[in-house]
This record gives structure tokens, sequence and C-alpha cells, in this order.
């Protein structure tokens, strides 16, 4: 509880210092979240076990010719994905979260990948297995779902961490799609993490294991801490990333900023995953500003 406690109050403190930067400067943020799309496909995609890097994918989005074979589901999946976070920047504001708008992702989302699944819940006889979690009946679908959006509106006064956490967690429970469900529920993480007024995040595929065991610890306890860390150290990568930009600071890599400081790159890189020193990543690489 008391880790969780700090986190809100860091994340809080960020968001405050993040506004003040920001004014005149939104510009750079539109530039910053424009480079971010390529990460925030790769590691999503990843976590679904897509095959592509980083790499790749940014070929993919820029329309460059790949070094070897890629089968046209992962294309799709990676060009649809883009399309679902830009719709998502754009719009988040302005519309309120409800089932039509998750319809609507879906569908954009599973386009060309599967027609027949795209857009809509599951229905009578569709039941999905996540490990050995059976989600429920199909017709338990949307009643869950509006309680789900229901339960987040009234929470208004609670920490964003918690909310997003309960919220991501319940909405992988009811895993309401035949397929695009993890995706989808990421995506949603940000679309109402931008409604609220905070960063959008990017949960990173070297955290997979950590992830599914958040999941884990919700789907055997309702324990909703694992995955309430997770979204603060994914805001606070966010948040210093941005503000390194819109201060003016300059930004290093962290062995370059160990090695000037004759600080060892390991501690630096624990740090940096624990969120105590304001590192961010960027293009796979932990870095500062200084």
């Amino acid at each position: 509880m008391a880790k969780t406690l700090f986190a809100a109050n860091q994340i809080n403190s960020l968001r405050e210092r993040y506004y003040r930067a920001l004014t005149g400067k939104e510009a750079l943020v539109s530039l910053i979240n424009e480079t971010e799309v390529s990460e925030h496909v790769y590691n999503s995609n990843a976590i679904e076990n897509s095959t592509l890097s980083l790499e790749e994918t940014e070929k993919i989005l820029l329309q460059v010719e790949l070094d070897r074979y890629v089968n046209e589901r992962e294309i799709f999946e990676a060009k649809n994905l883009a399309r679902v976070m830009s719709y998502v920047e754009t719009k988040a504001k302005a519309q309120e979260l409800n089932l039509e708008t998750i319809l609507l992702l879906h569908k954009m989302l599973i386009s060309n990948i599967d027609d027949s699944i795209a857009g809509r819940f599951r229905s009578k006889g569709e039941y999905v297995r996540v490990g050995n979690y059976i989600a429920p009946a199909p017709e338990e679908v949307v009643p869950q779902l509006e309680e789900m959006i229901a339960e987040f509106q009234a929470s208004a006064g609670e920490e964003i961490i918690n909310r997003i956490a309960r919220l991501h967690l319940t909405f992988e429970h009811i895993h309401p799609f035949c397929d695009g469900n993890g995706r989808i529920g990421r995506v949603l993480n940000n679309y109402l993490l931008i409604r609220e007024g905070y960063v959008p995040i990017n949960i990173k595929f070297a955290d997979r294991g950590e992830y599914y065991q958040a999941f884990k610890d919700f789907d055997t306890k309702q324990n909703t801490q694992v995955m309430s860390e997770i979204v603060a150290r994914a805001l606070a990568v966010s948040y210093h990333k941005r503000l390194a930009y819109l201060e003016g600071k300059k930004i290093i890599t962290l062995a370059e900023y160990a090695k000037s400081h004759e600080l060892a790159h390991s501690g630096l890189i624990n740090k940096a995953n624990r969120q105590t020193i304001e590192a961010f990543l960027e293009k796979g690489i932990w870095k500062i500003g200084v």
C-alpha cells in the first residue's frame, strides 16, 4: 500500500510539472506522440506473440520493404494497431468511452485479419480460454462491460493508477472478443488516460512476465497491486520522456550518463526500471535528460 501511495504522489507531481512545461509546446508533444507509435505497436503486438522486431514494425508503418518474408496477418496487425492508436489520440477527449466506441476500435484493429469477428463481441457458443482461465459466457459480456465502465466513472475520486489497473484487469477478465482482447485492452488504457488528462503509456514486452502475473493475481485473488505498479511505472516513464524534451534538457543515453558520472551502468538500469531516476526508454534504449 505504501509503495502505491508513493507512486500515486509521484505521478501527480509529474503531471503538474508536465502541464507547467507544456504551454506553447503542444506541437512538440504531438511530434513525440507520433514518434512513439511504432514502439507502442511493437510492444503491444510482441506481447501477443508477434515475430516483428521494432525495426521491422517501423519499416511496415513507413511502407519500407522488409528484409525477410512476413505473413500478411502480422503486417495488418501492425498497420491496424497504428491506425487505432492515432484514432485514440485524436478522438479520446471528444467521446466518452462506451460500448460503441470499443466495438469501433475492435473493427479497426481486426479488419482484413478476420472480418467475420471484427467489430462484434463474442456471440452464442463462442467461448475463449486464456491459459487455464475460461472467460465468462458470451451472454455475460455486455452487462459486465457496462458494469466495468460504470465502475470506472464512479471511481473518479480515486488515484488514476488504481482505476486504470482495475479496468484493464476487468476488461481482460471479461475477454469480450474472439481475438484482439489484449491489444484493445491496452488501447483502452490510453483512451481513458488521455480523457482524464494524463499522458499515454506503453507497457513493454520486456515486462511481459510481470504483466501476466498481474492477471494471475487478479483472477485468483482479485489483487490489483501488481498491475497498479506496472501502470505507475509506465506513466512515470512517459512523463520523464516528455519533460526531458519540454524542459529543454540535453538527452543522453544512460550508458553515457554512467560513464560521465563514474557510476555502474547496471545499477542505473535497475533504478530506471524502478523509475527512481528520471530515465525513459526511446527506441528500446534507456536515456535521461541532464
